[in-house]
């Protein structure tokens, strides 16, 4: 909403389409590694409009099978690089309806909806995008690779986002998205 006196923001009008606790397992996935959750159209403003020169790192999670299986574990890997985004942040597809459409719409315009989607941003700007198209059908190693070269490209911070010894105890989520339950 906008106008005078109004808030141009709602918060959690939408309710999540799939089971709250049947995605919570792709959702540690990203939070693991160091993603924070972008729960509320607010907080991708907050984070997205900053002009403070970081790279940040936006990961629209998913439960789309076998894309969403691959993007997950790919981000994962890439993060376990050398040079890192500066910040990572997550918003989840049918989970997080409001956040995810505010980044669409404002951030994401000049592309089709794409869950799941890797993007980087710097200074509001988005310089790198992973639509799903580029996702499905590769792996986790190919995704990473590709990330990499993106990161060397943009980025400055010194990686990995987690140990080694840390990375080793992620558990990655198997679900296929036919399989978690509506809400």
């Amino acid at each position: 909403m906008t106008g005078k006196g109004k808030n141009m923001f709602t918060i959690n009008q939408k309710p999540p389409i799939y089971d709250p606790e049947a995605v919570q397992p792709m959702r540690d996935e990203l939070t693991f590694v160091g993603f924070e959750e972008m729960l509320s159209p607010q907080t991708v403003e907050e984070i997205l409009s900053q002009k403070n020169d970081q790279t940040v790192l936006v990961m629209v999670n998913s439960v789309c099978g076998c894309a969403a299986g691959s993007a997950r574990p790919g981000v994962t890997l890439a993060l376990q690089h050398n040079i890192i985004p500066d910040r990572m942040v997550t918003v989840f597809a049918g989970q997080d309806r409001d956040s995810v459409d505010h980044l669409r719409e404002k951030y994401l315009a000049n592309f089709p909806p794409s869950s799941p989607s890797i993007a980087l941003f710097k200074n509001g700007e988005i310089l790198f995008m992973m639509p799903r198209h580029h996702i499905e059908g590769r792996g986790p190693e190919e995704i990473a690779e590709d990330l990499k070269m993106v990161f060397e490209k943009f980025c400055t911070k010194q990686g990995p986002s987690i140990s080694s010894e840390q990375y080793e105890k992620l558990v990655h989520a198997k679900s296929c998205g036919s399989k978690i339950p509506l809400n």
